[in-house]
């Protein structure tokens, strides 16, 4: 295996960073969207059911099948590896902006008082005190949506978007067990590296009690 490993490391380093590009892209957009949509849903009580209710519904849509759905978008149908980001933004959205949601929304009703007490106003109470105070929640969301990221993103193999799928689907077809290893291993060497890399800057975040 480690025979194998060495004789196809430049193919597996190339499709590994490739693999990386997707997950850091989408997972970037999903950051970006996501945090001031669940900001907006703390603050809006009427979107709260909608937003959270879409993205759950996205949650249940098997991925392979979501791939599908965005094929015919004349856009997206042209490039798979936009098709890929898309599709893994939308699956990384719920836990971010569930958990941004419940990051505000945990904060003390009394810290918040305090804030607005000494005269700060919206936007200071939200970047003094609530986003600090709720960023190791709000971490977990983007921990979360980055792991699933990882292993959602060898799927986009089966469209062309490259990554690590391809030598798992290769393996596939061919019958062989090293190839699938080939993908699968670095896949989740990622996906524990970003769980412990994100765990540790959740953990430095944690106000201690």
């Amino acid at each position: 295996m480690l025979e194998f490993f060495y004789k196809h490391r430049l193919e597996i380093f190339s499709l590994t960073l490739e693999h990386l590009w997707l997950v850091g892209v989408a997972i970037a957009i999903a950051v970006a969207v996501g945090v001031p949509l669940g900001i907006l849903v703390s603050r809006t009580a009427w979107l709260r059911k909608p937003v959270l209710g879409s993205a759950n519904v996205l949650q249940t849509i098997p991925s392979l099948a979501l791939f599908g759905f965005l094929l015919p978008a004349p856009w997206l149908g042209e490039r798979a590896d936009r098709l890929a980001i898309v599709a893994l933004v939308l699956y990384a959205l719920l836990p971010i902006v569930r958990n941004t949601y419940t990051g505000i929304m945990g904060i003390e009703p009394a810290v918040k008082e305090a804030a607005l007490g000494m005269g700060m106003t919206d936007s200071e109470l939200l970047t003094q005190v609530e986003l600090p105070l709720g960023a190791p929640v709000i971490l977990a969301g983007v921990r979360i949506a980055t792991v699933t990221a990882v292993g959602v993103a060898t799927i986009a193999a089966a469209i062309g978007a490259g990554g690590l799928g391809e030598l798992i689907f290769r393996g596939v077809a061919m019958v062989n067990n090293q190839l699938i290893l080939a993908g699968a291993l670095p896949a989740a060497l990622l996906a524990i590296a970003a769980d412990v890399a994100l765990g540790a800057l959740e953990t430095r975040f944690r106000v201690p009690k």
